[in-house]
């Protein structure tokens, strides 16, 4: 092993101000200072969203896990989330068909559709207390995407099971107010709030013996022929059978790639009671130019939007900038749905993962059998991690997810 001083993954700060979910309860999981025992079944690295639901999906196989993480647990990049729990994934049908093939393109929208629909049970049978709601999603055109473009994508979408409404101008006016030439309706996606989400995912996962400590951190790793062995920064070495980097935005220093990038995002949530039309408490809204504004309500009347993107992985750390950034969205809120909702209660920002194609990594560590990484979720991160859940719980029980191929790290 090399300098147990240096941390396995890029530390990034993951936010700037205060994101709306840290004022909410319910979203704190204690934590043990050092771990109980010496060996593991499963080592997860991130006890956010992603590490939490794949502690949830492992430990249903009662098997032996720890999940570390450098900060308190639920205070990491899940913080930053807007919790639009989107079936639609950021790379469009028809332009994703084109990179990778009409096959393989329909088969990731559909599975992500699918993820929504068994993340929607999951929350019902364990009965998870975290503003889940199912939602439609509005796809409204902009300067990317225009009419043709959204009337092309929903047939493709309904040529594949998909449910997808196209919209004419007319149309979406008359049943929403919006003065864009077109829109696509759909129905199986999802809102939540992200922290309290987690929390509640990570509280099932305790209670069938998953152990949490943090902060720790992960120092280095060296692969065996039966598994891994890891350095952590309390100066122990544990083994473990797998180990599993959910780190979300600090991704494995070891995946950097040209097909994977961390941008900048920003965020804001108005004031409860804000005035909204009345059907927004159904939707998530987003369009189709570059960058999008993406936007939805909350049970209490608030609206959270957000958008703005920036290719520059620091420019969120820009408070001047942000100030910009959150104006605009203001603004762009107010030309489409003729929202105003004054000063925003909460702004904040963040990078995230994105790649060439906006489908996530979820794969071994090339040369590797024992380590794999969940990255590049880009807007849909609840949904893909999802699916991360789902595919590497089946590898560790000796199983082989039927699409699985569709998430490989990009050689």
């Amino acid at each position: 092993m090399s300098d147990r001083g240096r941390a396995i993954n890029k530390s990034r700060d993951l936010r700037s101000a205060r994101p709306f979910w840290r004022a909410t309860p319910n979203i704190s999981v204690d934590a043990a200072s050092t771990a109980n025992r010496k060996d593991y079944d499963a080592i997860i690295i991130g006890a956010g969203i992603s590490g939490a639901l794949m502690a949830e999906a492992l430990s249903r196989r009662k098997l032996r896990i720890l999940i570390v993480d450098r900060r308190d647990p639920v205070r990491g990049s899940t913080m930053a989330s807007t919790a639009m729990i989107q079936h639609e994934i950021d790379t469009p049908l028809g332009e994703l068909s084109r990179m990778i093939g009409e096959k393989k393109a329909a088969r990731a929208w559909q599975r992500s559709a699918a993820s929504v629909a068994r993340l929607t049970q999951l929350v019902e049978d364990l009965q998870l207390a975290c503003s889940f709601e199912a939602r439609k999603t509005l796809y409204v055109s902009g300067d990317t995407y225009g009419a043709r473009a959204l009337k092309q994508e929903a047939e493709m979408r309904s040529g594949i099971g998909l449910d997808a409404e196209y919209l004419t101008g007319s149309a979406l006016a008359e049943r929403f107010g919006i003065d864009r030439t077109a829109a696509i309706v759909s129905k199986c996606s999802a809102s939540a709030n992200p922290a309290q989400l987690t929390a509640a995912l990570l509280q099932v996962a305790v209670s069938r013996g998953v152990e949490i400590v943090s902060p720790l951190t992960i120092t280095d790793y060296k692969e065996t022929r039966d598994g891994v062995v890891v350095a952590t920064d309390q100066g122990q070495l544990l083994t473990t059978a797998d180990l599993i980097a959910c780190t979300g935005y600090e991704y494995l220093s070891q995946l950097e790639s040209k097909s994977h990038q961390v941008i900048s995002t920003w965020a804001l949530a108005s004031r409860p009671n804000t005035p909204r039309p009345e059907w927004l408490k159904d939707f998530l809204v987003w369009e189709g130019s570059d960058p999008y504004l993406y936007f939805r309500s909350t049970p209490d009347g608030r609206i959270i939007a957000g958008g703005e993107d920036e290719a520059d992985p620091l420019a969120h750390q820009d408070q001047e900038k942000a100030k910009l950034k959150f104006a605009r969205i203001i603004e762009k809120l107010r030309d489409i749905v003729g929202i105003d909702i004054g000063k925003p209660a909460y702004g904040w920002s963040a990078p995230f993962g994105t790649t060439t194609t906006g489908l996530p990594i979820i794969d071994r560590l090339p040369g590797t059998k024992h380590v794999h990484a969940v990255m590049g979720f880009g807007g849909n991160g609840i949904t893909f991690s999802t699916i991360a859940a789902e595919i590497l719980a089946a590898r560790i029980g000796g199983n082989k997810d039927a699409d699985e191929d569709l998430f490989r790290y990009p050689e």
